[in-house]
């Protein structure tokens, strides 16, 4: 993002604003998600072997346990659609910085790059200058910015994808950790039974037996 915004400043003379709110809420957001992930380990550590029967053995116990993992499940599957978003997003400038890298490699040095077909992408009255890279800033744009970003951006965007099937796989967890939080009533309720039967079969005389 720092270099995008420095070849936006650089390269076509715009100054763009919105886009450092949007790299800090990034920071945010990937912190945020350190402490879920936390969370959610935590969650599943509990809802696991010798540990779920001892945590969850109370009516309260499994009942806080199946709204904590309900609860993550919701996050989980909001922060899923979140990240998918992020993902097309990045598949895109990926795609944009991989059409300016081949016009770097194909395009002669003593031509210019032409960027009027994208002028969508430009505010309105950016002159037409600004919207080529001519030989004087060929170096500055595909050397020290392009080649860079290029790179940044595809490990980003395998980065993302990583990033939902973790999420994926915690939908997976958690929704594994709900039934077993759940069933561990019906397995309780099958101890107690078992240990009156064996209690009414204890005093039972043994010529009964």
């Amino acid at each position: 993002t720092t270099l995008t915004l420095r070849l936006f400043e650089d390269v076509f003379k715009l100054h763009i604003k919105w886009v450092e709110p949007v790299q800090l809420t990034f920071m945010v957001v990937g912190a945020g998600m350190g402490g879920l992930g936390l969370m959610i380990l935590f969650v599943g550590c509990l809802s696991t072997g010798d540990t779920r029967n001892k945590v969850y053995r109370t009516w309260r116990g499994r009942v806080g346990g199946r709204i904590s993992c309900a609860i993550f499940m919701g996050i989980t599957y909001l922060l899923s659609l979140a990240w998918l978003l992020m993902f097309a997003a990045l598949i895109i400038v990926t795609l944009f910085y991989t059409l300016a890298w081949f016009q770097c490699q194909h395009i002669p040095q003593n031509e210019c790059i032409e960027y009027n077909q994208f002028s969508f992408l430009f505010p309105a009255g950016t002159p037409e200058e600004d919207k080529r890279v001519c030989p004087g800033e060929r170096k500055l744009f595909c050397k020290d910015y392009v080649n860079n970003a290029e790179i940044m951006f595809i490990l980003a965007s395998v980065s993302a994808l990583l990033v939902i099937l973790s999420l994926v796989h915690y939908l997976m967890c958690l929704a594994a950790n709900y039934a077993h939080i759940k069933d561990q009533e019906k397995f309780m309720d099958l101890q107690e039974i078992q240990f009156l039967h064996e209690s009414e079969m204890s005093t039972l005389p043994k010529d009964r037996l």
